[in-house]
């Protein structure tokens, strides 16, 4: 266990973007009900994701991490997880095939509910309320009483986090995982996109690969890793009463687990190295996430990791850049030769969402060339310093909404209104996550045919 750490030891420190509860005393009582409730996710899966993210620090597999901005009671469904499971598996499928290399599966579900504000208020006709904090703190209906955080909404999000792990286990175990439907579906997208011819190549191959394995007897019936997958959840531990309070001994090793989710990140906002949430975070042995802006400082980074991974453990920490398109080339390789110099393992992963939002027609819009402009920076700044661009952490649902401008199918300005569901961010559609993952694709196809030339010519 970290050194002079208990999970409550975050409470004797500064906190920032946690809401203030009006009657202490119910938040209390909240939290204890909570610890007295079954483990979300088990000490196993999170060791397992821990290798697997392993594979990927060391330059052997990808990571797609990606789902809701933030999750919702009202839209929590059966067809809602089986919409964005079907668009996650079809981006991972696509992506598998091009980097011939494992693609490690984390959503963004089951758990992220709490959301950070700018601002701790919102201001509509005069009127001044508390700030949307997320489901889980208090409703986005604007008026006085939904915006009072509520703590009985921590049970309702336990309680449609379990729900919604029980059908993703289903999913990923059961059978919808079958690589022959995975990519049946995926067909479905090729022909039906503007741009057909540019992604049929890639899809003719699978098809190619796929029947010489039947032909050769290696099926689904035979090979249980062709209908079943590995499939993990993550969320942003925003809120740490919460987390303190689903955090447990595991009994095999007498580790510390936030059993919450199988990785949690720390956000922009809250990486403060001597406030609350680097403290939680750095006493479990969950794989972890870190978000890095415009703001973050080489040497404050590698301050950071050593707080937080002190044993240079690979797969344990990943370190999520987020920029803007425009800002990847003038930020990202300072970080990068910091931690190479210090010889720190760690995984570097894309979020080209949050530093490319803007307002068109009164909505918060991300523009699709945007989100490609800022993957394409990363890959190239990677290529440029010899390290691995490890993944990508995209804001996405499997429905077809209309909140990211630009794709293939193109969503205009004046389109935003016809279907703008998020409850706080802007999120790709499916076929917007799946145009991104084949041009993703081409990004790996080029590093792959890279490293097999360095290989050739070393040999």
């Amino acid at each position: 266990m970290a050194k002079d750490w208990t999970p409550s030891s975050w409470r004797a420190l500064p906190v920032l973007q946690m809401p203030d509860y009006p009657d202490p005393e119910a938040l209390a009582a909240t939290e204890k009900r909570l610890a007295s409730y079954p483990p979300l996710v088990f000490a196993g899966e999170a060791r397992k994701l821990t290798r697997s993210l392993a594979e990927v620090a060391d330059g052997r597999a990808f990571l797609l991490q990606g789902g809701d901005c933030a999750e919702s009671f009202a839209e929590h469904g059966a067809d809602n997880i089986r919409d964005f499971f079907r668009a996650f598996l079809q981006m991972a499928i696509v992506l598998t095939f091009a980097g011939a290399q494992p693609v490690v599966k984390v959503g963004r579900i089951a758990g992220q509910f709490a959301k950070p504000r700018s601002s701790g208020s919102e201001t509509k006709d005069g009127q001044t309320l508390p700030a949307y904090r997320g489901d889980i703190v208090n409703g986005i209906e604007f008026d006085a009483a939904s915006r009072i955080p509520n703590p009985e909404r921590q049970i309702m999000a336990y309680r449609q986090s379990a729900a919604t792990l029980n059908l993703l286990r289903a999913f990923a175990q059961g059978g919808y995982a079958n690589l022959d439907n995975v990519h049946q579906w995926m067909l479905g997208f090729v022909a039906g996109s503007p741009e057909a011819a540019r992604y049929k190549e890639l899809a003719d191959k699978i098809s190619e690969t796929m029947a010489f394995m039947r032909a050769i007897g290696i099926d689904a019936e035979n090979h249980p890793s062709l209908r079943e997958t590995d499939f993990f959840t993550s969320h942003e531990a925003l809120l740490l009463g919460y987390e303190e309070a689903m955090t447990r001994v595991d009994s095999t090793s007498g580790d510390w687990y936030a059993t919450s989710g199988h990785m949690i990140w720390i956000g922009d906002r809250t990486r403060q190295l001597d406030h609350a949430h680097i403290e939680f975070c750095r006493g479990i042995k969950n794989p972890l996430g870190l978000k890095c802006g415009p703001t973050s400082d080489p040497d404050e980074l590698i301050r950071l990791i050593d707080r937080l991974n002190p044993e240079n453990k690979a797969g344990r920490l990943t370190l999520i850049t987020r920029f803007g398109h425009e800002r990847v080339e003038e930020c990202l390789p300072k970080l990068i030769r910091a931690v190479e110099r210090e010889g720190r393992k760690v995984v570097w992963s894309c979020d080209p969402m949050h530093g490319n939002t803007i307002t068109l027609n009164h909505y918060k819009t991300r523009p699709f060339e945007r989100i490609l402009a800022e993957v394409e920076a990363f890959f190239a700044v990677h290529r440029a310093e010899g390290t691995h661009p490890g993944g990508i952490h995209i804001e996405m649902t499997g429905k077809d909404v209309t909140e990211c401008t630009g794709g293939a199918r193109p969503i205009l300005a004046e389109d935003l209104s016809d279907r703008y569901h998020t409850h706080c961010d802007p999120r790709l559609n499916a076929n917007q996550a799946l145009e991104l993952a084949f041009l993703v694709a081409e990004l790996l196809k080029k590093d792959h045919a890279a490293a097999q030339q360095k290989v050739k010519a070393a040999g």
